[in-house]
């Protein structure tokens, strides 16, 4: 099991880094997002089944489960229409609000521990899955009572949920499993290099949809002329 698990995070790294590289659309970006996709489910259901069974940690079922929710409904996003995937999107949001729930409980019980540390994981981390978890619930609800979900923002709910996805998938590889590294390599501005090159390439894409979307002429404004 760990054996798969390895080998799927790396895929889904690699996999996820040409698909952040390419261009958006293209069968090069489509592809590669798809391996992502499947390597990534792969990654978090082991790593869900790993820490639960063999190696018990809650953060890392918390971590695990979030990432392959942020997976699952940004591909949604460009697959199907809400109308055809209701009960799934709010399957989903269910899953993000409980997943969500139990990390802020993790990140208050941490606070009790010596060095705010629980299951090896400092509590800023889990406080973000918390975020991350009811705020994604949040927005799945607003989408549901909307029932449709186009143009920019469709773009903005798919590219948050898998960019974030290759973040945790990242920041688990690269700074969560540091011991892994040469000892020369082993130095945390060195490891949050990835890190924070996933971070800029978020906020780039988001930053660049948001702008084309304030730059779009109104339907409205169209017809009048």
């Amino acid at each position: 099991m760990t054996e798969i698990h390895i080998v799927a995070g790396l895929l889904a790294l690699l996999a996820g880094g040409t698909a952040l590289a390419a261009a958006k659309g293209r069968t090069l970006h489509r592809k590669s997002g798809m391996v992502f996709v499947a390597a990534t489910l792969v990654m978090t259901t082991s790593a869900a089944v790993l820490a639960l069974f063999f190696h018990p940690n809650r953060v890392n079922v918390v971590a695990a489960l979030i990432t392959l929710y942020l997976v699952c409904t940004s591909l949604l996003t460009v697959k199907r229409k809400v109308e055809d995937v209701r009960w799934l999107i709010a399957g989903f949001a269910i899953l993000a609000l409980a997943v969500g729930l139990r990390a802020l409980f993790l990140g208050f019980e941490s606070l009790d521990n010596p060095g705010s540390i629980l299951d090896q994981v400092p509590a800023p981390p889990i406080f973000m899955f918390a975020i991350v978890g009811l705020t994604a619930a949040a927005l799945d609800a607003r989408l549901l009572l909307a029932g449709s979900i186009q143009g920019a923002q469709r773009l903005v709910r798919h590219l948050w949920r898998m960019t974030f996805a290759m973040w945790i998938a990242t920041m688990s590889f690269f700074l969560g499993q540091a011991k892994i590294f040469p000892e020369p390599l082993r130095k945390i501005y060195l490891l949050a290099i990835p890190v924070l090159l996933v971070t800029v390439i978020l906020i780039y894409w988001l930053a660049r949809v948001l702008i084309k979307k304030g730059r779009a002429v109104p339907p409205q404004a169209i017809a009048g002329r």
